[in-house]
């Protein structure tokens, strides 16, 4: 059984059934949501932007996992797949990595800041996906739209925990709330009163949902 928090933004703290931390994309001071606490095993960073890869953060001594290609730490292998973030190849807003591992059972995929749907070549090794922590806000990713239309790409997926999305934390942001995604995405919707849900892959739901989780 692993535990998962959405601490806030892109920042997500996963621990296995072994005590393994792993935290994904930390912000810096800038980000008005809670910083992490606790120490971490594994870091994650999908690319390099303030909001994102604030690795200094984290206590622990972290191994770092950035960048395309496999990397296995503590027995879970990583997968960087190489995405953009923007619709314009990067030329915009550079690169992003979504990266895909996984843990007690269960497949999960972070997308960092997607900005575009996902193509052939990118979906091939997200066939297994069934957890997906998305950008849906819009702006500096996709927005309720495209982030449907990656969901719907998705044969295995069942469980979407929606990010970077605007919050009252985060309220003169220009990015768009939760509720537009799960207007245009049509699908059921499980909002979980805390930041925090425990997954086995006995309890995935058996088609898909979207789990609303509060920020830490």
């Amino acid at each position: 059984m692993l535990k998962l928090q959405w601490i806030g933004h892109a920042c997500f703290r996963i621990e296995t059934s072994d005590g393994t931390v792993i935290l994904t994309d930390p912000y810096d001071e800038s980000v008005p949501y809670k910083a992490p606490t606790g120490p971490a095993h594994i870091v994650t960073v999908s690319h390099d932007h303030f909001d994102h890869n604030a690795v200094g953060r984290v206590k622990g001594s972290p191994d770092v996992i950035r960048g395309l290609g496999e990397r296995t730490v503590r027995g879970i292998t990583f997968r960087g797949i190489p995405a953009y973030h923007d619709t314009e190849g990067g030329k915009k807003r550079g690169r992003d990595v979504i990266i895909r591992f996984v843990v007690d059972g269960v497949t999960l995929a972070h997308f960092g800041d997607l900005g575009h749907t996902l193509n052939a070549e990118q979906l091939r090794p997200l066939q297994d996906v069934e957890v997906a922590l998305l950008p849906v806000g819009g702006h500096f990713t996709i927005g309720a739209k495209e982030a449907s239309e990656v969901v719907r790409s998705l044969p295995r997926l069942r469980v979407v925990i929606p990010m970077h999305y605007r919050t009252e934390v985060v309220k003169d942001w220009p990015i768009r709330p939760v509720d537009e995604f799960l207007a245009e995405a049509g699908l059921p919707v499980n909002r979980i009163p805390s930041s925090e849900v425990e997954i086995t892959p006995e309890a995935l739901p058996t088609k898909k949902e979207v789990w609303v989780l509060d920020h830490a």
